[in-house]
């Protein structure tokens, strides 16, 4: 079992910047394939970004492509957002999210259900 703990939103003006950060616990952070969502108010949680156990891949939204990068460091368990040029329809509730590594390389990383475990999301909010 997975545990996630996202920090790191908060508020900034359009075209700045927020690293937010998925602290993970277990033993095998590592074996998992990993992802970003985002939900806005009134809208469907969508995907974000996605990275392989290894960080050998990677996935983005077109929306954030450019602008967003995804890591992770195994040795802390923790997984990275960095969220450049933000602009207000990036604000959302963001959350991470594990998954099965064959779920990852069978390409289910930006669905919603293939993700096993998820944190309790963490605020953006970009004002214009």
């Amino acid at each position: 079992q997975v545990q996630l703990v996202e920090s790191g939103g908060g508020l900034v003006q359009a075209g700045g910047s927020l690293r937010l950060s998925c602290a993970a616990s277990g033993r095998t952070f590592s074996s998992y394939g990993m992802g970003w969502f985002s939900q806005a108010p009134g809208k469907e949680r969508e995907f974000v970004a996605a990275i392989s156990s290894g960080s050998s891949s990677t996935h983005y939204a077109d929306s954030v492509k450019g602008r967003f990068t995804i890591s992770r460091d195994n040795a802390k368990n923790t997984m990275y957002l960095q969220m450049n040029s933000l602009k207000p329809e990036d604000t959302a509730v963001y959350y991470c999210a594990a998954q099965s590594i064959l779920r990852y390389y069978s390409g289910r990383y930006g669905s919603l259900t293939a993700y096993d475990y998820w944190g309790q999301g963490t605020q953006v909010t970009v004002s214009s």
